[in-house]
């Protein structure tokens, strides 16, 4: 067995054991959560936590096996939080119910007669989903803890040194504790976007003999305007050297919602593209919208007050800064946002927000790297102007040179613009590409759900003091 096989069994089992324990753990809690809470009425029979060992070992069990099912132990590199928690509450729910079953029939007819009641049932299930998601983040940052110190680390070969293999090796470069480790790119059209510094190993037409020459065990194809034919001849070239192969998508693929088969009078049709957001739904994130903006004003405006003051004593000029972007349907509407840059700023005319901008305040500055200064777009959202979740706003100006240049741009203004988006959550926010954020927004529009709003609303506040970036 290689080194990296060997990492990737002791991650899954120490995962395992960490489930395990925390499973067993539920069950300790849910015992005198049972003891000393008289809900929904006084226990009956309890005895001591240890005539429940068998009890334990079954809820265990099942935990286990069901998760295993589930492919919670297949490990990504990435790890959705969100996903992982759903994943988490729908398998504990069906390994409670599995426990259960199974504990009824083991010892349905044992003369201690132990109470497993509701409301220990009920308690166990609540306390293994917050202690085995809780158990999970430890193990995983404890993953990425050991991979950025070498453990289980691929080495990655790059095709293409376009914008999209630079942003590839850049989100490599910024995550250490993803185990990667870029031992260079293979240029297809001799074109390049990279750093200096960044070793070009070859020609794609020598793909095979690089792999081996630098003992690659992944290959990230970042091709995403290649032809079929051409990304079919690059993984038959590197098949070759046994490696993993991963495509970066295409413009079709990363932006086609699932498809649906239809009929015209009897003639079958593939819908490839529907929106997603209609009807009930629409209903459904208008009151998400209204109740998550209500409350977030209520509980902000303390802050928000303290801004208003502070943005007035460090600078000459408004405390709100009044700006006309393209909304829903491509109607114009002002928003709101605290003013971080001088009064004058753009006496020049509009322009494009850079890294350390030299128009911006000093609180300008900290307001904008912790995003403080987007709260005030709650009153957009309240209005009925913006959305808590959607494709973020441009101005107008830009949005005139955008869709002249950009295939589907104006596609964006099916919906609601948003505080936050799928794009902004996977890193695409400020001075970044445009092309690569309009496709991020339309599979968002065409794949919308309420649970994918709420997973990127709890992404975007995991990430709220990491992105240096500012929108």
């Amino acid at each position: 067995m290689s080194s990296k096989a060997r990492t990737q069994t002791f991650f899954v089992l120490t995962l395992a054991l960490t489930d395990m324990v925390m499973a067993g753990l539920a069950f300790f809690l849910a015992y005198w959560a049972r003891r000393l809470i008289p809900w929904p009425d006084e226990a009956q029979n309890i005895g001591q936590f240890l005539e429940y060992s068998g009890i334990v070992l079954t809820h265990t069990i099942s935990v286990l096996t069901v998760f295993a099912f589930a492919r919670l132990y297949h490990l990504p590199r990435v790890p959705s939080r969100v996903d992982e928690f759903y994943a988490i509450s729908a398998s504990t729910t069906v390994a409670t119910l599995v426990g259960v079953a199974l504990a009824s029939l083991t010892f349905k007819n044992s003369p201690l007669e132990l109470d497993y009641s509701r409301g220990m049932i009920l308690y166990g299930w609540l306390f293994t989903i917050v202690l085995v998601t809780c158990g999970r983040l430890f193990h995983s940052n404890l993953r990425a803890r050991l991979r950025k110190r070498g453990w289980g680390r691929d080495r990655v070969l790059i095709v293409g040194t376009g914008e999209v293999g630079r942003m590839i090796y850049q989100k490599i470069q910024s995550n250490p504790g993803l185990g990667y480790q870029v031992v260079g790119f293979v240029s297809t059209n001799g074109q390049s976007c990279l750093p200096p510094g960044v070793p070009v190993l070859g020609h794609a037409g020598d793909l095979s003999p690089i792999i081996d020459a630098h003992q690659v065990d992944e290959v990230i194809i970042a091709l995403p305007e290649a032809t079929h034919q051409e990304i079919l001849m690059l993984i038959s070239e590197c098949e070759r050297g046994k490696v993993t192969i991963k495509v970066f998508p295409d413009v079709f693929q990363i932006m086609a919602s699932q498809i649906s088969i239809g009929d015209l009078g009897g003639l079958p049709l593939l819908t490839v593209r529907d929106v997603a957001l209609r009807g009930w739904k629409h209903t459904a994130k208008r009151l998400m919208d209204i109740v998550g903006a209500a409350c977030g004003l209520v509980l902000l405006s303390p802050l928000m007050v303290l801004m208003a003051v502070l943005i007035k004593l460090d600078s000459r000029g408004p405390v709100f800064y009044v700006q006309e972007r393209m909304g829903l349907d491509a109607r114009p509407f002002k928003m709101l946002k605290f003013r971080s840059m001088r009064q004058d700023a753009e006496a020049g005319g509009a322009g494009w927000t850079v890294e350390n901008d030299p128009r911006t305040t000093r609180l300008g500055r900290i307001i904008r790297r912790i995003n403080i200064d987007e709260l005030p777009q709650l009153i957009n959202v309240l209005l009925g102007d913006m959305s808590l979740v959607g494709p973020r706003p441009e101005r107008p100006i830009y949005v005139n040179q955008f869709r002249r240049s950009i295939p589907r741009y104006m596609d964006r203004h099916w919906e609601k613009a948003g505080m936050t988006g799928w794009a902004q959550v996977n890193g695409l926010r400020g001075d970044t590409s445009i092309v690569e954020r309009t496709k991020y927004d339309l599979w968002y529009i065409e794949n919308w759900s309420l649970s994918l709003d709420i997973k990127i609303l709890l992404r975007t506040f995991f990430n709220l003091f990491k992105s240096p970036n500012a929108y």
